[in-house]
């Protein structure tokens, strides 16, 4: 790797193989990633920590896509998908601060979409 000594702390270099089916089209895909750390740690560890980073990447996205509707979402056009999921996030965490309401976080998500007071609430958090 060129230019490591540049990478203060740079303990490791790590790469992860991972293959996946998709049942629709029956066909499968292997991909490699590469991941740079300052821990020196051994591989089953390095595979632990980089297993637990994805698994809270994957529960964000299946939350804003299952409150939000996020993959359904036809905004492209320039940064009109990025703008969009930083609000998105944003109300998703004044929504899992909020705690007088009992509910869902899809039902608060449409509690503070019809009640105006509600929404006044959250959004002092």
């Amino acid at each position: 790797m060129d230019d490591k000594e540049q990478w203060l702390g740079l303990r490791s270099i790590a790469q992860v193989k991972s293959g996946r089916y998709i049942k629709k089209t029956g066909k499968t895909s292997e991909e490699a990633r590469y991941y740079i750390s300052s821990l020196d740690a051994a591989p089953s560890t390095m595979n632990q920590v980089i297993r637990s980073h994805w698994a809270v990447e994957n529960k964000l996205h299946w939350v804003l896509d299952v409150i939000f509707n996020e993959d359904k979402s036809l905004k492209k056009k320039d940064n009109a998908a990025v703008n969009l999921n930083m609000i998105t996030e944003i109300e998703l965490a004044l929504i899992e601060k909020d705690q007088s309401f009992k509910a869902s976080k899809k039902g608060q998500r449409e509690r503070a979409a019809l009640d105006e007071m509600y929404r006044e609430k959250i959004l002092k958090c």
